[in-house]
C-alpha cells in the first residue's frame, strides 16, 4: 500500500510516523508542504508537531499550504486520510473535518500515555480492534480540546463516527479522564464517509514495546486490511 506523508516547517512526527509506515510493510513517501502534485497514495497522512510554529492558530498556516488543494481533491475521492495532533488541527482547519480544538482545559502542554476507548471500530481505520475495547497511545499538545456544535455532535453519536474516547485503563468514560477537556471525552472523529481519520493521542509511538506498547499497530494493520 502507497502512503505519503505531508511535511510542514515545524512538523516534528512526520519521521516517527514514516518509521512506523515502513515497518509495517508501507511504501511510503515524504512530501513537502510546498510541492503541487501528489503521487499516487492510499494513505495521506499529516503528521504531529507544530507547522508554522502555531502561529496565528494552530494548523491555519498550514492548511492553506499548496499540498492541501491535492490533499483536500483524494480526500474527497476517497483517498484514506489521517491526521495526528497537529494533523488533526490541520484538517479542522481545512474543513474536512468539523469542529474546533481549543486550549487544554488546564492551559497546559499535557505529554503523557494515556488510555482511550475504542467506541466504533466499523470503519477502514479501527477494525482490528475489538470494540469497547481500551488501548494505550501517548498525547503531546496544547490545543487538544475538541468542541463542536450540539447537532454536529449528535451526528457524529448517531452515525458511529467517534472512534476513540478517553477512558481509564477498564475503560470508564468521565471528566476525570479527560486529559484536555474534549466535549463528550471525543479523542478523535471521523468524517461521514469514514475516509477521513482526526486524533490528538499518537498511533505511531505505540508501535513496539521497546517505545511504549504496541497498541498503535492495529490502526495501521486496519488500514493494510
Amino acid at each position: 500500500m502507497n502512503s505519503s506523508v505531508i511535511v510542514f516547517p515545524g512538523s516534528n512526527c512526520d519521521r516517527d510516523i514514516a518509521t512506523a509506515l515502513t515497518k509495517l510493510q508501507f511504501k511510503n513517501k515524504m512530501i513537502w508542504h510546498k510541492d503541487s502534485e501528489l503521487p499516487k497514495s492510499d494513505l495521506i497522512v499529516i503528521p504531529g508537531g507544530f507547522s508554522y510554529g502555531d502561529y496565528l492558530r494552530s494548523g491555519a498556516i498550514a492548511a492553506k499550504s499548496n499540498i492541501l488543494k491535492e490533499v483536500i481533491r483524494a480526500a474527497n475521492s476517497g483517498c484514506l486520510v489521517l491526521g495526528i495532533c497537529n494533523g488533526f488541527q490541520i484538517l479542522i482547519e481545512t474543513g474536512l473535518l468539523k469542529g474546533a480544538l481549543l486550549r487544554n482545559k488546564n492551559l497546559k502542554f499535557i505529554s503523557r500515555d494515556i488510555h482511550l476507548k475504542v467506541i466504533n471500530n466499523d470503519n477502514k481505520f479501527c477494525k482490528k480492534y475489538e470494540s469497547d475495547s481500551v488501548i494505550k497511545l501517548n498525547i503531546a499538545h496544547n490545543e487538544g480540546n475538541y468542541f463542536t456544535k450540539k447537532d454536529h455532535l449528535k451526528e457524529l453519536e448517531d452515525k458511529e463516527l467517534i472512534p476513540f474516547k478517553y477512558s481509564d485503563k477498564k475503560g470508564y468514560i468521565n471528566d476525570k479522564n479527560n486529559p484536555n477537556g474534549s466535549i463528550n471525552n471525543i479523542a478523535g472523529i471521523l468524517n461521514e464517509k469514514k475516509n477521513i481519520l482526526g486524533m490528538m493521542p499518537h498511533p505511531e509511538r505505540m508501535i513496539d514495546n521497546l517505545t511504549g506498547g504496541k497498541d498503535g499497530t492495529d490502526l495501521f494493520l486496519s488500514i493494510l486490511n
